[in-house]
Parts: structure tokens; C-alpha cells; sequence
């Protein structure tokens, strides 16, 4: 196990897909979301649109996870499964690098 990582099952809709990535336990959910956007827009050969505002959620309960908690403030643990979705036009407002 990785201590300062917590590996996570992350899926994608709009992609129709599912990849297993590892949380820096120690980064806001804000700054996953993007190292996930970057990854996906790679993966994707660029057919994914990192311009747009994701939200994370819980695939158990349906939650957003707030964008400016760290990953080990959540209830984001190994094995966890969460979904990213498109969140509107005005979500990275309430996001703070």
C-alpha cells in the first residue's frame, strides 16, 4: 500500500469508462479533479474536454465532494468509487487553489 496515495475507481460517463487512479492523499479534491482532467484529455487523444467544470461524486451516496477539501478529509479511501461529471458553468467559482 501507498501511504500517501489511496487508490480510487474513477468513472468517466461521458467517456463510457472506468480507470483505477491513485489520490494524492495531501491535494485538495479541486487539484485531482484537475490532474484527472489532464490525464483523460491524454487518454482520450483529446476527445475530452478539460475547458468544462467537473464535479466529483460519491458513487455510493451521490454527494459532490467539495472541491476545496483535502483527499484524507473526505470519506475517499482505498477501493472507493467516484464518479466525475460535467457540474455547469459557474462550478470552479467555489474552488480556491
Amino acid at each position: 500500500m501507498i501511504e500517501n496515495k489511496v487508490l480510487v475507481s474513477v468513472n468517466v460517463p461521458m467517456l463510457e469508462k472506468k480507470f483505477d487512479v491513485y489520490f494524492p492523499v495531501n491535494k485538495k479534491i479541486g487539484n485531482v479533479i484537475k490532474m484527472i482532467k489532464s490525464s483523460l484529455q491524454v487518454l482520450s487523444q483529446g476527445s475530452f474536454d478539460v475547458n468544462k467544470n467537473y464535479v466529483l461524486y460519491n458513487k455510493g451516496n451521490g454527494e459532490p465532494y467539495d472541491m476545496n477539501m483535502l483527499v484524507r478529509e473526505s470519506n475517499i479511501r482505498n477501493g472507493s468509487s467516484v464518479i466525475l461529471l460535467w457540474g455547469g458553468e459557474n462550478n470552479n467559482e467555489r474552488f480556491q487553489y
